[in-house]
């Protein structure tokens, strides 16, 4: 997963080179780790692994330059599944004792190194495991050209640990070199400054990240993979069988990159790439830093879903430049990336456009508390995620109820109060990472600034700490939709016939697709789908949302296209909205149950977890 003014420019941008981001770690209590981030912290990564197929594990050193802020004897890692062979400590690798802690379900073992005050390099020799679960290791036939295998990571949001010994809190930013032998056949990708453009012979590659970042945004990728690119600073990474495919998709790829620089200030991170990864990547997309990883799904023929690529860039201001600082204020990344989302795609899109986005993700926002229901902490902003797997943050909820959020705000002051501050919280947070309460502060600092009326308006504790939807929420409204309305209610007795050159866009055709009637018949769903081919032809949005309908009202005809659309495909949160569908009915709980069986081999492991918890 996952949405210019020159002088501000200029002065954004000196203010950039004043900044050095390696000083920007901030320690924050964070649940999920291990590490005493207060006592001994990470600063700086040089990795030095090699990526064996044959055996599908990473092996290698991390050396981490650390702070010893408290002078003590030991610094603490996370690790979970690692095997740990040997700990050093300084440029002259003396050899130190280390101790694994108990086991804590999702979250691994904590790794006790011993230090000396004075320490200020670690070095861990250690390999993966078969159960590292963000690595996803697939043989030739699970990739798209189905000659060569393949590898990538998902590290959000504590799964970095299970590829490389971390300090894996989103609270802890460091800077990194990596040094990755892979098969000479094979390119290697990384979320680093620069990426390799072409294969090389010796099937060694050397990265730099010299932003500081959190251990979640750690990512690498190899593969038959190729580069074309876009611009002077974007491009496509794909299989050879795709990557034409998807340079064409995302042509528009550098003028989303302009559209977010003059709303927000410059890009900060140099080149930003995309990499179209084979269909088992359990997102949408994945924001890892200057290469953000893709879901083949995107690949429509028709640059109809493109926007996904908005959120995705979004992050390159919220979320990876300002990012969350534990996992309970994961709203910070996704719903101010859902809101930077929607300000790229109108800039690109239009106006329209833009109203159809807010009133589908008004939907989704009254979907999922309802789905939850409206007294769940869950619908709050601010989760608690306590002695839970943090993934289980990551739900539509912040993403949709933090966009509205953000949208109550901007109706209350206005865009041209709205806008500057945004910009200037990114500005003053750069390299940082907050949590929701520094957020509050910055907010009643610089835009309520003790003004009661606004912040009466605004009811930010309603938004941020309290479950369900508060009543000052803004109306969403779209003229288009509307005309799709009156088509939906007049289409039973007037027919079906020439509705698909009066709904045409993918956004027109969900709407028309979510609002069918609860009462539709068998026959009716064939003449519409006679009318629109949504089964045959539909990109991946059009498809799922109908298939959904089609398991609803048990048209038969689409069965074959939903299991084989359920199999070819490990996003979670669209396989999870059909699988939840399914098991409303006995028939359709086992029908699921078979599907799951004959997909889960390609499916990504945090996808597995999912569909199992839901099906067991």
């Amino acid at each position: 997963m996952k949405k210019i003014f020159l002088v501000t420019l200029f002065l954004s941008a000196l203010a950039c080179q004043k900044k050095d981001p390696a000083e920007k770690t901030t320690a924050v209590k964070d649940e999920h780790t291990f590490s005493k981030a207060d006592l001994a912290v990470v600063k700086h990564l040089d990795l030095d692994i090699k990526v064996d197929f044959d055996t599908q594990t990473i092996s290698g050193k991390a050396s981490w330059q650390i702070d010893n802020i408290s002078k003590g004897n030991e610094i603490i890692f996370d690790e979970n599944t690692l095997n740990i062979t040997k700990v050093t400590l300084g440029d002259d690798e003396k050899e130190t004792k280390f101790e694994l802690g108990s086991a804590v379900e999702f979250h691994g073992k904590p790794l006790h190194i011993t230090i000396e005050p004075n320490t200020t390099k670690v070095t861990i020799y250690y390999s993966t495991t078969k159960d590292a679960v963000a690595l996803q290791w697939l043989n030739p036939q699970q990739t798209a050209d189905k000659k060569k295998p393949f590898l990538f990571s998902q590290g959000e949001s504590i799964w970095s640990r299970t590829w490389i010994p971390c300090q894996d809190s989103p609270g802890i930013r460091f800077t990194y070199n990596a040094k990755v032998t892979v098969p000479k056949d094979l390119l290697a990708v990384m979320s680093a400054s620069v990426n390799p453009q072409k294969k090389n012979d010796t099937g060694i590659y050397t990265f730099k990240q010299d932003k500081a970042i959190p251990s979640y945004l750690m990512a690498i990728a190899v593969g038959d993979i190729e580069f074309q690119s876009i611009d002077n600073r974007t491009g496509v990474y794909a299989e050879p069988s795709l990557l034409k495919k998807a340079a064409w998709e995302f042509a528009e790829l550098g003028k989303m990159v302009g559209a977010a620089e003059k709303l927000y200030g410059p890009y900060r991170w140099g080149r930003y790439d995309v990499l179209v990864l084979p269909p088992s990547f359990p997102y949408g997309g994945m924001e890892n830093p200057n290469l953000t990883f893709l879901t083949p799904g995107v690949i429509a023929g028709d640059r109809s879903l493109t926007s996904l690529l908005a959120h995705e860039l979004g992050h390159s201001w919220s979320g990876n430049l300002v990012t969350n600082a534990t996992w309970d204020d994961i709203w910070l990344n996704e719903g101010f990336t859902t809101y930077v989302e929607h300000r790229i795609g109108e800039e690109i899109f239009g106006k329209k456009e833009a109203e159809m986005q807010n009133v589908l993700t008004r939907k989704d926002l009254d979907d999922n508390v309802a789905e939850y229901g409206a007294t769940n902490p869950d619908t709050r902003l601010k989760v608690s995620l306590t002695n839970r797997n943090p993934d289980d943050g990551i739900s539509q909820i912040p993403y949709v109820k933090g966009y509205n959020f953000l949208k109550v705000i901007e109706a209350a002051v206005g865009r041209e109060k709205f806008d500057p501050f945004i910009k200037n919280y990114f500005d003053a947070h750069a390299f940082q990472s907050i949590t929701t309460e520094d957020f509050v502060k910055y907010l009643n600092d610089n835009l309520i600034k003790g003004d009661k009326a606004l912040a009466d308006k605004i009811k930010l504790d309603d938004w941020i700490y309290k479950p369900g939807i508060p009543s000052n929420i803004t109306a969403a409204s779209s003229e288009d939709f509307t005309a799709i309305d009156n088509i939906q209610k007049s289409w039973r007795t007037s027919g079906v016939k020439g509705l698909s050159e009066k709904i045409k866009s993918t956004t027109e055709k969900q709407h028309f697709i979510d609002y069918l009637p609860a009462d539709i018949t068998v026959e009716e769903m064939a003449a519409i789908d006679n009318e629109f081919s949504f089964t045959k032809n539909g990109n991946f949005v059009i498809k799922r949302q109908w298939f959904v309908q089609a398991i609803r009202h048990q048209y038969k005809t689409a069965y074959p296209a939903i299991e084989q659309f359920m199999i070819a495909t490990s996003r979670t949160g669209s396989l999870m909205t059909l699988y939840k569908e399914l098991v409303k009915t006995p028939k359709g709980k086992t029908w699921a149950k078979q599907i799951f069986d004959k997909a889960k081999s390609g499916y990504h492991a945090t996808t597995v977890q999912a569909v199992e918890g839901l099906l067991e």
